[in-house]
């Protein structure tokens, strides 16, 4: 077997199996002299609203701004709280504060990381307005119970499934599954299944009214031209952007496809090695944005892993709660201990389209020798 290194992911790989048809997307935005809010845009929106299955999509700047306009759209603002999940990236809190509104952290399913929803029924309080779940890496929440939650108290609902571009629950796409009333955030940040080249973002949406208040308020409030209605925000996906986005969602479910393969590889050829997958629950399909193990003594596996060649990151070494940008919110050590038990342990190995079988066969002779060093 090759010992060259096998990086944590390869945009280098992945561009240059797309290069024709970007080169063609880029020429035919650069040739129609439109960037801003034009027809590849247009395109997009109609072509990722089909492919998820929503009614419709606004795209955005980035992830940031899909999860802070949904909030907004629908009425969250100063003196509101949120609940939601401590393991994710901090952008997920960062947009409930930029709508006003104050995130309120709780404890996750010890088997996918993801929000418990019997600890976001505990955090309800009367200034409880919306619950945020987020879909962690690319496998859907434990969306049925959540949704019922917001159903009795009357909840606003926003799904962010800025990592789980197409998984689904039960059958059904995340993103729309608050119904007519609910909505999903995309990111397209590059690392993600279907990823942009710069940055993006977009809002799954069921309500056509909606979709319409989103569209205003991403154009800081604009109805007609210079004629602001509402207090917006500047958030336009540009069509450089979307005409790149609109070749990788042509290739999404085959790059899912692979990517499950290989998380299949790793599930079965891990199994016994000494790391905890976690996994993927019966309700769901997982579209494995990232393939994360559990494992006691991580900083010694991480070491014995590079030594070999293989490259991994942590996502997310320090939780929401206990994140300094977030100390006045008065979170502490022991107020969630799965999460924070979990924050130590994860580790996330290479898994993307573009890594071959040879290469994925190493990383698991690496984790394998690594976890008996460990």
């Amino acid at each position: 077997m090759s010992q060259r290194p096998i990086p944590f992911v390869d945009f280098r790989v992945h561009v240059a199996r797309l290069r024709p048809e970007l080169d063609l997307a880029l020429a035919r935005v650069l040739d129609s002299g439109w960037f801003v809010l034009g027809p590849e845009g247009e395109a997009f929106e109609r072509e990722l609203a089909g492919a998820l299955g929503a009614r419709d999509a606004v795209a955005v700047g980035n992830g940031t701004d899909a999860l802070h306009l949904a909030l907004r759209a629908r009425g969250i603002a100063a003196g509101d709280e949120v609940v939601t999940t401590s393991i994710s990236a901090a952008f997920s809190a960062l947009a409930i504060l930029h709508a006003g509104a104050r995130p309120v952290f709780v404890d996750v399913d010890p088997k996918t990381l993801n929000i418990d929803p019997a600890a976001a029924a505990r955090a309800i309080t009367p200034r409880t307005r919306a619950l945020l779940p987020v879909h962690l890496y690319g496998h859907p929440a434990d969306m049925d119970p959540l949704l019922a939650l917001a159903r009795e108290r009357e909840l606003v609902l926003v799904e962010d499934a800025c990592q789980a571009h197409g998984a689904r629950y039960r059958g059904r796409p995340v993103g729309t599954l608050g119904g007519e009333q609910g909505m999903g955030a995309l990111s397209f940040y590059p690392t993600k299944n279907l990823g942009a080249y710069g940055d993006g973002g977009a809002i799954l949406v069921n309500d056509l009214a909606t979709a319409a208040r989103l569209r205003q308020l991403r154009n800081g409030g604009q109805r007609d031209r210079y004629r602001h209605e509402c207090l917006g925000w500047n958030s336009r996906l540009d069509e450089l952007q979307a005409a790149l986005l609109r070749v990788g969602l042509a290739h999404l479910e085959a790059w899912t496809e692979r990517r499950r393969a290989l998380a299949a590889f790793y599930d079965r050829e891990l199994a016994g090695s000494g790391v905890q997958p976690l996994g993927e629950q019966p309700y769901a399909r997982s579209v494995r944005h990232l393939y994360v193990v559990r494992h006691p003594r991580r900083a010694a596996l991480v070491e014995a892993l590079q030594k070999r060649g293989i490259g991994t990151l942590i996502h997310f070494p320090i939780p929401l709660h206990l994140q300094p940008a977030f100390a006045f919110l008065g979170g502490k050590r022991g107020d969630l201990p799965v999460v924070e038990q979990a924050s130590d342990e994860i580790l996330s190995l290479p898994l993307y389209p573009e890594l071959e079988d040879e290469a994925a066969a190493r990383v698991v002779e690496a984790v394998r020798a690594a976890a008996r060093e460990c």
